[in-house]
């Protein structure tokens, strides 16, 4: 797909991605690049230069006062997130609730992007268009829950949205053109998903989700801060 050109941002300023080293962050770093809208393209993670450690604020603090120093933030995206690993797995029922899993997902899909959101918000460019959105999922919806299990990441994604919500009233006190926005992906071929795709599921390339979800943002507008969408610009209930 090509490239986004956002036209509904001002030209030049500063675009940064969060968690640039997954599938969809790299995806998204590289469109961004390709599309030339924004004088600087900032590709942060645990290894880059500034690093960040979404379970250590000081070094969120560090990564975004540093980003800033090179222009007006006009586009923040978190594409961090974490369902599994070696350690630890979606529960299939209560019986498998384990309170130190259950804190752990909350810590990097909740509370982590929360306290990005605490130093990003106020950082955002002060006039004119400027966006922060993190990505979420749809299982994180309450009202779209019709199939139960997953618990911890299912919690820790409805959280994420609240935190948006209520981020997104703030911010438009202070920076009334601004957006604080929830996206859902969709289901993307990454390490994250490829154990639980099903047959009958859109599965996007990191590609064709990172060139939806820009194009996304591109089209949106200040009255739609706050809400959550998916790849295709379409609401999600909450």
């Amino acid at each position: 797909m090509s490239a986004v050109e956002f036209s509904s941002f001002p030209q030049g300023g500063v675009a940064v991605v969060f968690g640039a080293s997954g599938g969809v962050g790299a995806a998204l770093v590289e469109n961004l690049r390709a599309g030339g809208g924004f004088a600087h393209v900032a590709a942060l993670s645990r290894r880059s230069d500034p690093a960040f450690d979404l379970t250590d604020e000081a070094s969120i603090a560090q990564a975004v006062a540093s980003v800033a120093q090179r222009g007006a933030l006009r586009l923040v995206i978190d594409a961090t997130g974490f369902l599994h690993d070696e350690a630890q797995a979606p529960e299939k029922a209560l019986r498998d609730l384990d309170a130190a899993n259950l804190a752990r997902a909350f810590a990097l899909n909740a509370i982590g992007p929360a306290l990005l959101m605490k130093h990003v918000l106020p950082a955002l460019a002060p006039s004119g268009k400027a966006v922060f959105a993190t990505l979420s999922a749809r299982v994180g919806s309450i009202g779209d829950n019709h199939l139960g299990g997953w618990y911890g990441y299912r919690a820790s994604k409805a959280a994420l949205n609240q935190f948006v919500r209520t981020g997104a009233i703030e911010l438009k006190r202070r920076r009334p053109a601004a957006l604080c926005v929830a996206l859902h992906p969709g289901t993307v071929r990454t390490q994250l998903s490829d154990p639980f795709t099903k047959d009958g599921l859109e599965v996007q390339t990191p590609q064709t989700s990172a060139a939806r979800l820009l194009g996304v943002m591109d089209g949106l507008t200040a009255d739609q801060s706050g809400g959550f969408f998916d790849h295709l610009g379409l609401p999600i209930p909450w």
